[in-house]
């Protein structure tokens, strides 16, 4: 074989593997919304889960992922982000650099699972709250910090070095030059491992299952006070996620029209999931050339 006709196999095979991709995901998604789509209404958005009774929705649970998408991303990205600065412009070979970088390979490779258990013990009993809100947080924070401290180190990792020269010789700090220069070119790339941890948020299930519970207290969406434990704000009541309540109404429900509810409450997960992450993508790129004039 000749290195043209190389040259086009390996051009075809590629051509090939991005529209199996695309196709396994347009198909995923196509059945998805043609069988739970037609079920969404606004009355199934915004009103509680039955039991026994047909007809119910999924108000609370979805509240309660998007509420602990808010929690989980804020612990994350506080603590990640930080991290992902030290090992790209601070950390030296040593002791403690690695570490962090055999920590965060541990952290990476734990099931999602045995995550659910650690938070279980140390979120759940441990810290007295029970199954809340605040125990799925931080038990999502132990599984996506790998990632955003990763990624944050490698799109820092990738800005040009002659930018931080540049910045240097006029006479600005080592802070300076990471906050006003470094961080703005790696902000898409900090952004997308961002998008994809919200993601994960979303789908996540085992390790919900044994921290913020399989049930949601009654919640007064008029009463705003964080510390009643009726409020929909208060981030140390019990918490059924979107994710949760499809395992459990396919696993154990007793309602007649759990197929609607089953499908109806996975459509809009996906197109939740889908939504936030064209509407981080649009965000993302105009914060970006806010930031840069680009």
């Amino acid at each position: 074989m000749n290195a043209r006709t190389a040259d086009r196999v390996a051009t075809a095979l590629f051509w090939l593997g991005a529209i199996l991709l695309v196709a396994l995901l347009g198909g995923l998604l196509g059945y998805i919304v043609y069988h739970g789509g037609r079920h969404i209404t606004w009355d199934f958005l915004t009103s509680p889960p039955e039991t026994i009774r047909a007809g119910g929705g999924i108000g609370p649970q979805l509240f309660n992922s998007l509420y602990l998408l808010i929690l989980s991303m804020a612990i994350t990205v506080l603590i990640g982000l930080p991290a992902g600065i030290f090992l790209a412009e601070y950390a030296r070979p040593g002791l403690v650099t690695e570490a962090v970088r055999f920590s965060i390979e541990t952290l990476s490779s734990l099931p999602s699972i045995v995550v659910g258990l650690f938070g279980l013990l140390v979120f759940v009993v441990l810290t007295g709250w029970g199954y809340s809100l605040m125990a799925g947080a931080l038990a999502l924070t132990v599984i996506n910090l790998p990632l955003i401290v990763r990624v944050s180190e490698e799109a820092i990792r990738s800005v040009p070095h002659d930018l931080r020269e540049g910045s240097l010789a006029l006479g600005a700090s080592q802070w300076q030059t990471i906050w006003k220069v470094v961080m703005p070119c790696a902000f898409p790339g900090i952004l997308t491992g961002v998008i994809i941890a919200a993601g994960r948020v979303f789908g996540e299930a085992a390790a919900l299952l044994y921290t913020a519970g399989m049930s949601s207290p009654r919640l007064h969406f008029g009463l705003w006070n964080p510390a009643h434990p009726s409020s929909p704000l208060n981030p140390f009541r019990p918490a059924e996620t979107l994710a949760v309540h499809i395992w459990k109404v396919n696993a154990e429900g007793l309602i007649p029209d759990l197929r609607r509810v089953g499908d109806g409450a996975a459509a809009v997960l996906v197109l939740v999931v889908l939504g936030f992450n064209l509407g981080a993508r649009w965000l993302g790129r105009r914060i970006h050339r806010r930031l840069t004039a680009a």
